[in-house]
């Protein structure tokens, strides 16, 4: 008996189990879900989606190499005293541009003037002894003949004025070297640029090893940076091009141009081989001090211009499992998701499509989350609205809405 019961369960579980399957697989809904599976049964019905559509464009784009760059000034110098003594003035500011031959600093000149003046009297002095012992042997030549000295003795005198004009000429030496001694007392700036923090102050004494101050160069500036080593071959074929190679610094923070005009100067003659990088030095001009020394920026290398590339706007590609797609508008009016080829960016808001479109072809910017392929859509420009719905259209939507439930009610 205990048998017979437990096989009565058993069939009574799976009556019941068929009878919900039954009941689940005819209700209202499900012959919505049937709808969806047959291909324009919901397009028939359903009001089109509004989305922003733009057509793909044909235009030239450029192609840029990107890299981390450091800002380097065109020339740095360490401003030291060529001689010692105490430090008067100084005449910059901290933070000031400089001109080249601006005085920076005053040295006391007093011992070198002294120096000075002295190496000036001993050329007077030796250049008296000089006009002396000229006479004298210009004397000696018209006695000579007469026999009234002799030929040592002239000889000698000869010597004496030969002896006194290299005097006079070391003489001569020794006021140059004075003279630039003295000059040095007045330190003049080397170069243009901008004077840093001092590095002394006034009234110290100073040597050639004290350091003033030290004066960057900004204008032009340069912006090293570096590239992989199979970028090599692309931007030495460029450089060599004979065209200048457009370079532009870019902020690390919000990625906006912060310097243009920066040209390409020189290709480092060898690759790094531990970092298998290879170093490019590019010029700006830097009018605007917009470059500082130190400072890290994006460097963007044009290495060359894709003529007639395709390019839609960043937004309308989408990411599936199987690569990029868009949504691609078709001659119904309906969506079909067609995948794509990104080649790369065009500019902050467009890429570059290499495989996948046309010119001309129109794909959705916007809205393409309430879209699915076969979904019919109401096109629009950018920054259009859709327009607000008539009365008749209303109707209609209304009635096709209450046939979609008449007929989800015969299915159940």
């Amino acid at each position: 008996m205990s048998r017979f019961w437990k096989i009565a369960l058993i069939v009574v579980v799976v009556l019941v189990a068929l009878a919900l399957g039954f009941r689940l697989l005819h209700k209202p809904g499900g012959a919505g879900m049937g709808g969806q599976g047959r291909p324009g049964a919901e397009g028939a019905d359903a009001a089109p989606v509004p989305v922003t559509v733009e057509p793909v464009v044909r235009q030239d784009v450029p192609v840029y190499l990107t890299a981390l760059g450091t800002v380097q000034a065109l020339n740095t110098v360490t401003v030291t005293p060529q001689v010692s003594g105490q430090l008067l003035s100084l005449h910059f500011t901290e933070g000031q541009e400089v001109k080249k031959g601006d005085l920076l600093a005053q040295i006391d000149p007093r011992t070198f003037q002294a120096n000075y003046d002295q190496a000036v009297a001993n050329r007077k002095r030796d250049q008296a002894q000089l006009a002396t012992a000229r006479s004298n042997y210009a004397r000696s030549q018209d006695l000579a003949p007469k026999g009234y000295i002799s030929k040592q003795d002239l000889d000698n005198l000869r010597n004496t004025v030969a002896q006194l004009e290299g005097t006079v000429a070391a003489d001569e030496a020794a006021i140059r070297d004075a003279q630039v001694q003295l000059g040095y007392t007045k330190v003049l700036s080397p170069i243009d640029g901008v004077a840093g923090i001092r590095g002394v102050d006034p009234g110290n004494l100073v040597s050639t090893s004290s350091s003033i101050v030290t004066l960057t160069q900004l204008h032009p500036i340069n912006v090293i940076f570096n590239l992989p080593e199979q970028n090599l071959e692309q931007v030495r074929a460029a450089f060599q091009g004979g065209a200048p190679l457009e370079v532009a610094a870019v902020d690390r923070t919000d990625a906006h141009v912060i310097a243009s005009g920066g040209v390409l100067k020189v290709i480092d003659n060898q690759i790094d081989t531990s970092t298998g990088t290879f170093k490019l030095k590019s010029e700006f001009p830097n009018q605007d001090n917009s470059l500082w020394p130190g400072q890290f920026v994006n460097v963007q290398l044009k290495v060359s211009t894709v003529k007639g590339g395709l390019v839609i706007p960043a937004q309308a590609v989408q990411r599936g499992p199987d690569g990029d797609y868009v949504y691609l508008v078709q001659a119904d009016k309906t969506v079909k998701m067609q995948p794509v080829t990104v080649a790369q960016e065009v500019g902050d808001s467009h890429v570059m499509v290499s495989k996948g479109l046309g010119e001309g072809d129109r794909v959705v910017t916007e809205g393409q989350f309430r879209l699915k392929p076969g979904s019919k859509v109401n096109a629009l420009k950018p920054g259009e609205v859709p327009a607000v719905p008539t009365a008749e259209e209303m109707q209609k939507a209304k009635k096709n809405g209450q046939r979609g439930a008449r007929r989800g009610g015969r299915g159940g």
